[in-house]
């Protein structure tokens, strides 16, 4: 029982996804208006913005469900490295904690990389 790697591979997947989807929902209710500043100063079209709806809203779903978990998390994976792009510029800042200032995106980028290595596991839409 303790070396359940499918136990392990859902929990990294609902903990994934069940953290960015608040992220979604509150861009869903509140905009993207913030995201589509930061790609402006960034030389970016604002159009792009809602590309954080299939980032932070559908991605994180199809995780969880571990429907094409692989395919999703690199959606989101992409989605984490353009949330540091634009927000932090890749800066080797630290915060006023001693970690790195952008540290939540890197580890939510860590772990869309880790779901599309070890795939979704057994207990998931897509058993492979």
């Amino acid at each position: 029982m303790l070396q359940n790697n499918d136990i392990a591979k859902l929990l990294l997947r609902v903990a994934l996804g069940v953290l960015i989807l608040f992220h979604g929902i509150h861009k869903l209710i509140y905009g993207v208006s913030g995201v589509e500043a930061m790609l402006s100063n960034a030389g970016l079209p604002q159009l792009l913005a809602y590309g954080v709806y299939v980032g932070e809203l559908i991605a994180p779903i199809f995780i969880i469900l571990g429907l094409y978990a692989r395919v999703a998390s690199l959606l989101l994976s992409f989605n984490m490295l353009m949330a540091i792009y634009l927000a932090y510029g890749f800066s080797y800042s630290l915060s006023k904690f001693g970690g790195l200032s952008y540290e939540t995106p890197l580890l939510f980028m860590i772990m869309s990389l880790l779901v599309f290595l070890f795939g979704s596991g057994r207990y998931s839409v897509n058993t492979k």
